[in-house]
């Protein structure tokens, strides 16, 4: 498996916790990190572009009350 060398700038509170939770679970830090990114691809990334039930329940309330105006606007 190909790798890549990456840099990056976080909160040092956020380093800390995480370098603890790598070493508390006998893991190294970059495991831990790819644990977590591989969790976001997959499960919170995919949510990102999801709007939720009951905005769009309004938006579609909305649309339908202001109908009428929509349509004069278009013309």
């Amino acid at each position: 498996m190909a790798t890549v060398k990456v840099g990056l700038n976080m909160k040092a509170s956020l380093y800390k916790n995480l370098t603890k939770l790598a070493k508390d679970n006998g893991q190294t830090t970059t495991h831990v990190l790819e644990q977590a990114v591989e969790h976001y691809i997959q499960f919170v990334a995919p949510t990102q572009g999801t709007v939720r039930p009951e905005i769009m329940a309004h938006a579609r309330k909305s649309i339908e009350k202001n109908r009428k105006l929509l349509q004069l606007l278009a013309k």
